[in-house]
């Protein structure tokens, strides 16, 4: 029989019952597997196998599929190698065991402090819609004059300090505290919001931890954790950085391409995989997408396919999934091969893709959603991505 070369699975990310978008609405848009986590249970604690199943069940009454775990959040404690993240890690160790008994066999995880920034969630494109943006200016503002973290004039360029020093003096009261509360923005099954004195005191517990003692413990959560993953046929993914650079003094290990070569190296099994998302990768100018899937993608276990636009003081805003930086064309066609390769291997396991950060636009502009996860911008982008792959397979087929 010839071989057939699996299909991406198109998925989308669901927040569980309190998102504004159903499940109904997900089948809607095409997909037919959704990405979750139980954001309701506190970074450290075992999920029990009830609320897994409880999950499921939820999902599969939809008729979807739970394809990916996205996030069982890492701990704090774990990442800084706290003398109580034998405890946390038990408990991570424990929860992959009841989702890989639930039949859920793919994880997405990350690694950054504090987890994701964006200092602007609502940025107006000329079309009226609206995005998430990270401006390097506002960034240098919030640090060197808000915080006011001791170094910070280190981290930004005389140019960029210049800037924010000007742009500080013109924001109003109510312009400062926006962008402080952006910033401190906690996100569901991460952190909670914190305030300017906790979020100073988090930032302190990264003091003595710099990006080569982060991969360290890095390394020390794989070196704990794939062995549990391979003894229960669980797929790991780590999601890349995201700014893929540092920010507020905090240390990165998952912003590059040497970073990912690294990772994947640390613990040399197919259990140890990548989250490949082209915005978080796309945010960093010397990052060859096309040629780092091509050198890694059998180790790719999971997609988030964004595109941001990239500036040339740092800065970057979520574009059209089509038309950013990164050519998602060219992405598309190394997924494509990537799969191909693997059908010839024998593997015809479909690869689960998700559309990333929609824009906030037509009828959900009166809405309230969760920053990067409005229904119509992630359906256009879903739409565009699948017709992206349709139109690359057709053209590979009629060679």
């Amino acid at each position: 029989m010839p071989r057939v070369t699996p299909w991406l699975e198109q998925t989308w990310r669901w927040f569980g019952p309190n998102d504004p978008v159903p499940l109904q609405f997900i089948r809607q848009a095409g997909a037919t597997g959704v990405v979750t986590a139980l954001h309701h249970i506190s970074n450290g604690k075992v999920w029990p196998v009830e609320d897994i199943r409880r999950r499921k069940e939820a999902i599969e009454g939809a008729g979807l599929r739970w394809s990916v775990v996205e996030s069982v959040p890492v701990h704090e404690d774990i990442k800084r190698a706290k003398s109580d993240a034998e405890r946390y890690l038990a408990n991570y160790t424990q929860s992959l065991r009841h989702l890989a008994a639930c039949g859920i066999k793919i994880v997405c995880y990350n690694f950054m402090p504090l987890d994701w920034t964006r200092t602007n969630l609502a940025w107006v494109l000329p079309d009226g819609a609206e995005t998430l943006r990270f401006d390097a200016v506002d960034a240098a503002v919030f640090d060197l004059h808000i915080l006011k973290r001791a170094g910070a004039e280190a981290s930004h360029s005389p140019e960029v300090r210049a800037m924010a020093a000007r742009r500080q003096e013109q924001l109003s009261t109510e312009q400062r505290d926006g962008l402080t509360r952006t910033i401190l923005l906690g996100l569901p099954g991460t952190v909670d919001d914190l305030t300017l004195d906790e979020f100073r005191a988090a930032l302190g517990q990264y003091q003595s931890i710099d990006s080569a003692r982060l991969r360290e413990n890095h390394a020390a959560f794989l070196r704990h954790v794939v062995p549990v993953a391979e003894e229960c046929g669980l797929s790991l993914c780590l999601h890349p950085d995201d700014p893929p650079f540092s920010i507020f003094g905090l240390p990165r290990i998952a912003g590059t391409s040497d970073d990912l070569d690294a990772i994947l190296a640390a613990v040399d099994s197919s259990a140890n995989g990548i989250t490949f998302c082209t915005g978080s990768l796309g945010a960093h100018p010397a990052n060859d997408l096309p040629a780092i899937f091509r050198r890694i993608g059998h180790r790719v276990h999971f997609l988030h396919l964004r595109n941001v636009r990239r500036e040339a003081d740092g800065s970057f805003y979520e574009a059209e999934h089509l038309g950013g930086s990164t050519d998602m064309a060219a992405v598309m066609l190394a997924v494509i091969e990537e799969l191909d390769r693997r059908a010839v291997m024998g593997n015809s396991t479909s690869l689960p893709m998700r559309p990333d950060h929609g824009h906030r636009m037509l009828g959900d502009l009166n809405q309230s959603f969760y920053p990067g996860y409005s229904a119509i911008g992630r359906l256009k982008g879903l739409a565009e991505l699948r017709g992206l792959e349709l139109g690359i397979r057709h053209l590979l087929k009629s060679k």
